[in-house]
């Protein structure tokens, strides 16, 4: 059988299913993710042949994985209703400032005192494993532009998931400065700080910042025949994030950062406009597609032997990132806030690991040689399995349970 026709196959088969079984699961103790991680699974179990194994591939899965985090960010960033400010924002400050630096510290200890791996992959670990997802997070994210759906734990989640990504980012590269160069401090502080740190993010913010306002003129504020609202083309916003990502890495920031403070320059400079809503279905179409392609292909990797490595001591630092750190870490970063303990914990606890810690992961494998990757992929392939099942299978009855609650207070309207 000619393999093309066999794509072409597989490929109509996987969009309709794009657009199909979110209905058909919504009822269902299964999400999308779940699905499509058992699908790849089954598939390449049977099929006797290549498995998309991470490590014999590192490049694609970095390009893979990276492309689908951009996009997830932009649609992020476009569903964000609420202005950036400090104080609306508070929670999200917390979550960034204080819960991702102590999570990224306590995986790293449990992987250097717990699993015995090397001071750069414990930071590794930690770095991969401490942003929440974009992509994965959907069902305990806000709804779409104007939509309504924004109460505080969808909108610190949703926030937190767009920035925390690309901060996550200088640990990252320190873990890579030192796995290459050493850890005698003279090798790579001064670069660390003065580039990683502080200019990295500065480019981040500001180059994203500039572009999505520039966008957003062009889109909704030039003469009316030249507006490119006029357009009516939801892949503008696919445009937007290539053009803000690649730009941005071009002055050497971090594209991450930049694609979602694009998408809120954007909102920024038209709030109410309906043409938001049809960048924002483009883009989280396009996420799916892609998300749903590369769970597959994660399911093809477990099936390959990717959980090889794992000890029953990895299980045990599997869970407890996902039962102990984040959750601790969260709840210390919002004591004192007004918020009821049960939304406290909520936002806590879907701290949902995903296809980011595979980017993180693939992009220090081809940076640098870290001796324990084969552990690492094992460790944090369980994690986001564990992830993908607990929280797929808990999200939706703990929204609704909150969202009942916060109806019976005379917060939300009846009908919401």
């Amino acid at each position: 059988m000619d393999p093309y026709i066999v794509i072409l196959v597989g490929t109509g088969a996987l969009i309709l299913l794009v657009a199909w079984l979110p209905m058909v699961l919504r009822e269902l103790p299964l999400s999308l993710p779940m699905f499509c991680i058992a699908c790849g699974l089954v598939a390449f179990g049977l099929s006797n042949g290549d498995t998309p194994d991470p490590m014999t591939y590192p490049h694609t899965a970095e390009r893979l994985t990276e492309l689908v985090v951009i996009v997830a960010l932009t649609g992020a960033g476009l569903k964000l209703d609420r202005p950036l400010a400090w104080q609306t924002w508070r929670l999200t400050w917390r979550l960034l400032g204080v819960a991702m630096p102590l999570s990224i510290l306590g995986i790293a200890c449990i992987g250097y005192w717990g699993l015995g791996l090397g001071l750069p992959a414990a930071l590794l670990l930690g770095a991969a494993l401490a942003p929440t997802d974009p992509v994965l997070a959907s069902d305990v994210q806000v709804g779409p532009p104007r939509s309504g759906e924004e109460d505080e734990v969808r909108f610190t989640l949703t926030a937190e998931a767009g920035l925390n990504d690309g901060l996550a980012f200088p640990f990252v590269n320190l873990a890579v400065s030192l796995a290459a160069v050493g850890l005698a401090p003279g090798e790579w502080l001064g670069h660390w700080i003065g580039v990683d740190v502080l200019w990295k993010l500065a480019a981040g913010v500001g180059a994203g910042w500039g572009i999505g306002r520039l966008l957003g003129w062009l889109t909704f504020r030039m003469p009316n025949r030249a507006k490119l609202s006029r357009t009516g083309d939801g892949f503008v916003a696919l445009g937007a994030t290539f053009l803000a990502y690649g730009l941005t890495e071009i002055v050497h920031g971090y594209g991450f950062i930049a694609v979602f403070v694009a998408a809120l320059g954007m909102r920024a400079a038209e709030r109410q406009h309906d043409y938001h809503e049809r960048l924002h279905d483009f883009a989280e179409q396009t996420e799916r597609l892609l998300m749903m392609v590369l769970l597959v292909l994660f399911g093809g990797a477990l099936a390959g032997g990717v959980l090889g490595p794992l000890t029953w001591a990895g299980v045990v630092a599997a869970l407890g990132f996902i039962f102990i750190v984040r959750p601790a870490a969260a709840m210390l970063s919002l004591l004192g806030t007004p918020q009821p303990m049960e939304e406290r914990a909520a936002i806590a606890f879907f701290g949902i690991r995903g296809l980011g810690s595979f980017y993180y992961l693939s992009f220090a494998a081809n940076a640098a040689a870290f001796p324990e990757m084969g552990q690492l992929w094992a460790v944090i392939s369980l994690t986001v399995l564990i992830s993908v099942g607990l929280h797929g299978v808990t999200v939706t009855p703990a929204m609704r349970w909150l969202d009942v609650r916060r109806r019976r207070q005379g917060v939300l309207p009846l009908e919401a």
